[in-house]
């Protein structure tokens, strides 16, 4: 017992000196290594496509069109289906994603630095609300915003963040939760001061008064806008926690939408899951 509790003692201390920042926007394929063509992170354990569940097929069909892998979503769920797409987890990869978690080598990702430890973790742009690729959508409405998010959004944030010298989070997420932010529903506090952290370097760097007002735009018009940092910012404190010999803190939780799984300390990489229920209405 005196072996898991110095263990966990020194768990709480790399989580409590976890130093995240808010470094840079950048292609995927830039910071995520062996992330190729045809490749697909996902969230949850790993899961193949035969059982992935509707909306995680529904998101890989529409994100093989959006990288240019499949000429439409039917011919996407065949090459699926014959094994043409490399099926991962995010998290084996440094990388974090909502709902079904898609992340590919073009999409853009924020990058969090944890400055204590040196590691960082990814994670794509929120879509914001609505018909949306993490929740199954592959329309050509979502796809025309995953490249809007792409040519347009991603560049204007990595600048902006870039030029700013990057944004400390653990200041700025306690600030959040002092007005009623959780960092998963509620998360207007936390993505206004992120907005206020880089309204004037977006301005600065802005190299088009059309797609900057269409960016301030989106992320003042997103609620839902700071839930991917704040995933990010999690993935960057918890990974130094891996790997401590007799340590039972969890350092991952995640679902694929069939299974939900953990990772503890001591085991490392290891997943644990269990088959996911199926919520019941009132």
């Amino acid at each position: 017992m005196d072996k898991i509790a110095d263990a966990n003692r020194e768990a709480l201390r790399r989580m409590l000196a976890g130093d995240p920042v808010f470094t840079t926007v950048v292609p995927a394929s830039q910071v995520i290594s062996n992330l190729s063509e045809g490749m697909i992170l996902h969230a949850g354990p790993p899961i193949e496509w035969s059982r992935m569940c509707g909306p995680m097929r529904g998101a890989v069909c529409g994100v093989a069109v959006f990288e240019g892998w499949a000429p439409d979503l039917e011919t996407a769920a065949t090459m699926a289906a014959a094994g043409k797409f490399r099926f991962e987890p995010n998290h084996h990869h440094g990388a974090v994603g909502p709902m079904t978690g898609l992340t590919t080598l073009s999409q853009p990702v924020m990058v969090v630095e944890n400055r204590a430890f040196g590691n960082q973790a990814y994670c794509t742009i929120n879509e914001g609300l609505g018909k949306v690729m993490r929740f199954g959508g592959n329309d050509a409405e979502v796809r025309s915003r995953l490249h809007w998010l792409k040519d347009v959004l991603g560049p204007a944030l990595g600048r902006a963040v870039d030029a700013a010298g990057g944004v400390p989070l653990k200041a700025l997420v306690a600030r959040g939760l002092t007005m009623g932010d959780e960092m998963h529903q509620r998360n207007v506090g936390c993505s206004g001061l992120t907005l206020r952290a880089l309204a004037g370097a977006l301005a600065r760097t802005s190299t088009q008064q059309t797609a900057l007002g269409e960016a301030l735009d989106f992320i003042g018009g997103n609620d839902q806008f700071f839930l991917n940092l704040a995933m990010a910012m999690g993935k960057a404190i918890m990974d130094p926690v891996r790997d401590i010999e007799h340590s039972t803190i969890v350092t991952a939780m995640s679902r694929n939408g069939i299974e939900f799984g953990i990772r503890v300390s001591a085991t490392g990489d290891t997943w644990v899951t269990a088959p996911v229920e199926v919520p019941q209405g009132f």
